[in-house]
């Protein structure tokens, strides 16, 4: 059985959500209710691959709230993310994924360090950051949505900003080796990460944001949006590619302008439709097909029966790790979503 641990993208979001689902305690309450409301599993789910294989699973809501992070309330966050992993290993759930948030508080406050939740101790083969398949899902998302506004990969300056992050990171890599592109520009807020980097890369520019924009004819945005930051769109380049690979994805709202092409960055859809409610809640254009990569890497774990974290750690990626999940992506039948947001 495979699990997905997710949260909701604000206050508002959640109270609207609680009430669809039923939840009429959630619905009406505060952010202290939420900082002290259990997990809920409230969703089983049933997924067949193109192979005719069917898994189940099932989706864990973490009660985590952004809000938590923006007024500091960094215990309330941390805890909700390990009592949702907690949840998800005491139903016997073999592999989880850890979506949106809960893999970066997992991972930035270094939680690894406090695997006893009551009388449960965490066993962290049991889950999985989906990062690996997220960041391969960006990388093909480049390489096939680039040449239909006719821009030429081999020349082509990108620009990846969260440059030194999980994500970043692995998409880096398979740039400089699988696509070689042009002109790597590397946009982060840590130099000394910026130079290991660029050191293991043997290439690549080191640049602040505002100075990488302009130039770069498609930019890969892996790094949370912060607060404050705005994006010119008469300062690209047109055409551009613009891969919004954060969450949540907010670029289409901020970046509208004639010759910008926004895609959903690590977004796959699948062949077969899935029956949940979850993506029509977050809003996926298509919920019956379209899904986080993050999600589907636990999925593609059950599938092969390869239950073990196989996205684990900051900057584990490799190019041969992509590869690897990327062939078991193609076999069940998910393909990166290529849908320019309008």
């Amino acid at each position: 059985m495979f699990g997905l641990i997710g949260h909701l993208t604000s206050l508002e979001h959640a109270q609207a959500v609680a009430k669809e689902l039923g939840y009429a305690e959630y619905a009406n309450q505060g952010l202290d209710f939420w900082c002290s409301a259990p997990p809920l599993i409230v969703e089983d789910i049933t997924v067949t691959s193109i192979t005719g294989q069917t898994i189940h699973g099932k989706y864990v809501e973490s009660c985590f709230l952004p809000e938590m992070l923006a007024t500091r309330r960094i215990k309330a966050a941390t805890r909700k993310i390990l009592n949702a992993m907690a949840h998800a290993q005491k139903h016997g759930i073999n592999i989880t994924a850890l979506g949106g948030f809960s893999s970066i508080i997992f991972e930035n406050f270094n939680l690894q360090q406090l695997p006893k939740i009551r009388n449960i101790t965490l066993e962290f083969a049991r889950f999985t950051t989906g990062n690996t398949h997220t960041a391969y899902v960006i990388c093909r998302q480049v390489e096939q949505a680039a040449p239909k506004l006719g821009i030429d990969l081999s020349q082509a300056t990108v620009a990846v900003c969260g440059a030194t992050g999980d994500i970043g990171s692995a998409v880096c890599r398979w740039l400089n080796t699988n696509l070689s592109v042009g002109e790597l520009l590397l946009v982060a807020r840590d130099r000394d990460r910026l130079n290991a980097l660029q050191t293991e890369l043997g290439r690549g520019k080191i640049m602040e944001l505002n100075e990488a924009l302009p130039q770069a004819d498609i930019v890969v945005w892996v790094a949370s949006m912060p607060k404050g930051v705005e994006i010119d769109p008469t300062t690209l380049k047109q055409p551009c590619l613009l891969i919004d690979g954060g969450y949540p994805k907010n670029l289409a709202n901020q970046v509208q302008y004639p010759g910008i092409h926004i895609l959903k960055g690590g977004i796959v859809e699948h062949a077969l439709d899935i029956d949940w409610k979850i993506m029509k809640i977050v809003n996926m254009d298509v919920p019956g097909r379209q899904l986080f990569a993050c999600f589907a890497e636990s999925m593609l774990l059950e599938f092969e029966k390869w239950h073990t974290n196989f996205s684990w750690g900051r900057n584990q990626i490799t190019v041969e790790k992509m590869e690897k999940i990327g062939q078991v992506s193609i076999k069940h039948g998910f393909q990166p979503l290529l849908a320019f947001e309008s």
